[in-house]
Parts: C-alpha cells; sequence; structure tokens
C-alpha cells in the first residue's frame, strides 16, 4: 500500500456483551470492514471502563459473564473511513447498543504484509 496522506483512525468503544443476534458487535464490525475493503482492524479488549451510563464495567473474581470494555481501531484513508462510518452506526443500531465512536487524523509510517 502506498503511503496516505488523509488517514484516519477510526475508534468504536462498545461492550464485549453487545450483539447482533447470536454475533458479538465487534465480530459484525470487523467482517464489515474487510467486506468493505478496508485496510486492516484490530480489537482490543480493555479491562476497566464507564460510559455515558456512568456504569463501571470490569473484571471481578466472582463474575461468570463481565461486560468488559472492547475497542474497534481501523486505520484506512479519510474517503474509505467517511464511507465506512455510516455502516458501523447501522450497526449500532441493529445491536441496539451504546457506545462510541470516535475519528482522529493518523499518519501511516508502514503497512506491509509479511512475507511468507
Amino acid at each position: 500500500m502506498e503511503t496516505i496522506q488523509n488517514a484516519k483512525l477510526l475508534r468504536v468503544f462498545i461492550g464485549e456483551l453487545d450483539k447482533i443476534g447470536h454475533q458479538p458487535l465487534y465480530e459484525a464490525i470487523v467482517f464489515k470492514a474487510k467486506e468493505t475493503g478496508l485496510a486492516g482492524a484490530t480489537v482490543l479488549r480493555g479491562i476497566l471502563s464507564y460510559g455515558a451510563n456512568s456504569l463501571v464495567h470490569g473484571v471481578k473474581l466472582w463474575d461468570i459473564s463481565p461486560d468488559l470494555p472492547i475497542i474497534v481501531e481501523i486505520v484506512d484513508s479519510e474517503e474509505k473511513i467517511n464511507a465506512f462510518t455510516p455502516m458501523v452506526k447501522e450497526l449500532f443500531e441493529k445491536a441496539g447498543s451504546g457506545g462510541l465512536i470516535t475519528l482522529e487524523k493518523a499518519e501511516i509510517i508502514i503497512y506491509r504484509s509479511t512475507k511468507k
């Protein structure tokens, strides 16, 4: 991939238990990004968070299924990210999910596949 001058970082903050049917929302976002041809996506699992509802989510020894924070990060050109953002909003609606979507300027230093 050549250097992208106007790259953007899309960050999606959701809960681990957010789902569309039986599929985790974070998985639906990543597969939609791949289907759309975005450069790549990474899912990060947090250990503690709170958001708009002010409920603190974290790991407790007695929790069977904690609703840990999840962050999905996607970097690509500004045009591709801007076209993808409405799709993420639509997935939020399907999941009935709360969360946060942010957009930042990104500078891509290297983007290449491994040589196998």
